[in-house]
C-alpha cells in the first residue's frame, strides 16, 4: 500500500487502536472472575483490590518518565517495549501460583499498560491532524473499552467452563495479540516515515521547571482533584462490582449453562442486565456509546463545570442506593454510566482551555499520576471494608462520600471558571 493513502491511515488507525485492546480486557480480568479467584487461590477480597492497587503503583512511576522515554527512543521503540511489559506482567498473573506473584504479575502489567497509553496518543497525533485527529481518538477510545466490555461478560463464563486460570491465559493471549498489532503498526510506519516525512509528537510529560514557576491556575487544580476522585469511584468499585452484585442479589455470575461456549458468550451479551459481570459493565456501555456524542455535545453548549457537578452529583444516590436498600442496581448502575460519560468528556477537554498550551503536556501528566493514587489507595479500601465489616454498605458509603467530595471540586471549579471569564462554560471556538 502506499502510505500516502486513506487506506493506510486507516490501517494504522486499527492497528494502534487494537494494540490496547488486550491491555483493557486483561485490566478488569481479575474483577469478572472474583469469586473464582477467592476460592482458587484462597485469597480475600482485600487481595483482589490490590490487584489495582499494584497496577496503579507501577502505573504512577511509569507515567512520570513514560514520555521521557518516547521522547528519547521515539514512538515505536517505546510502545513496543510497552507492549513487551505488559504481556509479561499478563503472563505471570496467568501462570502465578499464589497472591503474592499475581501482585508481581500487575506491578509489570501496570509498569507497561499506563505509559503505553501515552505513546497511543502519541502515535495518533503523528499520523491524524484536525477533525481526524478527534475521530481517531474516539475509535481507539471505543476499540479499548470493548475490551473492557468483553472480559466481565466471556471471562466469568470461561472460568466457569475451563477455570480461572484458562481465563487468565485468554486475557494474556489477547495481550499477546495486541503485542502483534504494535509489531505490524512498527513496520508499516517505519516504511512511511520517509515518503510522508513524519516527525515525532510530544508525548505527555512532566517538565517539572514548569511545575516549580506555580503556572497552574486554581481551575486545574480543581480539575485534578475531581479526577481523583470521580475515578476513585468508579474503577475501585467496579473491581468488587460483580461479587457484590451476586452476594447482595442474588445475581447470577454467568449465565447461559447448557449452551455452547460461543452460545454463552452471545447469550450473556443479550442478557447484559441479569448477570454481574453484565450488571458491571453497564457504565462501560454507557461510554462506548454516548462518549463521542457527549464530546459534540460539550463542544456545542460548554457547560464544562456544569456537567461536572451534574456528574458528582449524580454518583451520591448510585452509591447510596446500591449501599443501603435492595433496589435492584440496574437503575443505580445506569445513573453510574450516565455519570461516566458526563464527566470525562467535560473533564479532559477543559484541561487544555485552563493551562496555557506549552505546559499541556505537564498538566495532563500531572492530572494521570494523581489519578492513579487514588486508583492505588481505593481499590485496596474498598477490599478491607467488605472483609472487615462483611457487606458492601460501608464501601459503598466511602464511595459516596468520593461523589460529595468530586461535587464540592466541581462547585469551586465553577466559581473559579466564573472569575476567569466563563472560559468552561462558553462553547468551544470554531476554527476559522
Amino acid at each position: 500500500m502506499n502510505p500516502a493513502t486513506r487506506t493506510y491511515r486507516l490501517v494504522i488507525l486499527a492497528l494502534a487502536s487494537f494494540m490496547m485492546f488486550g491491555n483493557y480486557f486483561a485490566y478488569d480480568s481479575v474483577s469478572a472472575i472474583e469469586t473464582s479467584l477467592i476460592k482458587g487461590l484462597g485469597a480475600d477480597r482485600a487481595s483482589i483490590g490490590s490487584m489495582y492497587s499494584w497496577y496503579s503503583f507501577a502505573a504512577i512511576a511509569a507515567v512520570l518518565v513514560g514520555g521521557i522515554l518516547i521522547d528519547k527512543i521515539g514512538t515505536r521503540m517505546a510502545s513496543l517495549l510497552f507492549s513487551v511489559l505488559l504481556t509479561a506482567g499478563a503472563v505471570v498473573v496467568a501462570i502465578a501460583p499464589s497472591v503474592g506473584w499475581m501482585q508481581f504479575g500487575r506491578l509489570l502489567f501496570g509498569a507497561g499498560a499506563e505509559p503505553l497509553a501515552v505513546a497511543q496518543s502519541a502515535i495518533l497525533a503523528r499520523w491524524f491532524k484536525g477533525k481526524e485527529l478527534a475521530l481517531s481518538f474516539g475509535v481507539a477510545l471505543t476499540v479499548s473499552r470493548l475490551g473492557t466490555l468483553f472480559t466481565f461478560n466471556t471471562e466469568a463464563l470461561i472460568a466457569d467452563r475451563s477455570g480461572w486460570r484458562a481465563a487468565l491465559w485468554v486475557a494474556a493471549i489477547l495481550c499477546f495479540i495486541s503485542l502483534l498489532a504494535n509489531l505490524l503498526y512498527n513496520v508499516l510506519d517505519k516504511k512511511a516515515e520517509p515518503v510522508l516525512g513524519l516527525g515525532e509528537s510530544g508525548a505527555d510529560e512532566i517538565n517539572w521547571s514548569q511545575l516549580k514557576k506555580g503556572a497552574f491556575p486554581p481551575s486545574f487544580w480543581y480539575v485534578t482533584l475531581l479526577c481523583v476522585t470521580f475515578y476513585s469511584a468508579i474503577f475501585p468499585f467496579t473491581a468488587l462490582a460483580p461479587d457484590f452484585f451476586h452476594s447482595k442479589w442474588n445475581i447470577p455470575q454467568a449465565s447461559g449453562e447448557g449452551l455452547g461456549f460461543l452460545s454463552g458468550i452471545f447469550y450473556n451479551f443479550t442478557h447484559m442486565f441479569s448477570t454481574a459481570q453484565g450488571v458491571t459493565s453497564i457504565i462501560i456501555t454507557a461510554s462506548m456509546i454516548f462518549a463521542p456524542f457527549a464530546g459534540r455535545l460539550v463542544d456545542r453548549i460548554g457547560k464544562r463545570a456544569s456537567l461536572m457537578i451534574l456528574g458528582s452529583l449524580l454518583m451520591i444516590p448510585a452509591h447510596l442506593a446500591m449501599g443501603m436498600t435492595m433496589i435492584n442496581p440496574v437503575l443505580p448502575m445506569i445513573v453510574l454510566g450516565a455519570a461516566f460519560v458526563l464527566v470525562p468528556a467535560a473533564m479532559w477537554p477543559a484541561v487544555p482551555l485552563v493551562v496555557e498550551k506549552e505546559r499541556v503536556g505537564t498538566a495532563f501528566g500531572i492530572m494521570t499520576a494523581v489519578q492513579n493514587i487514588g486508583l492505588l489507595a481505593f481499590p485496596y479500601l474498598n477490599g478491607t471494608l467488605v472483609d472487615n465489616t462483611k457487606s458492601y454498605t460501608a464501601s459503598q458509603t466511602m464511595f459516596s462520600c468520593l461523589g460529595i467530595a468530586g461535587l464540592i471540586f466541581a462547585v469551586l471549579l465553577l466559581a473559579a471558571d466564573r472569575k476567569a471569564g466563563n472560559v468552561l462554560e462558553s462553547p468551544t471556538p470554531q476554527e476559522g
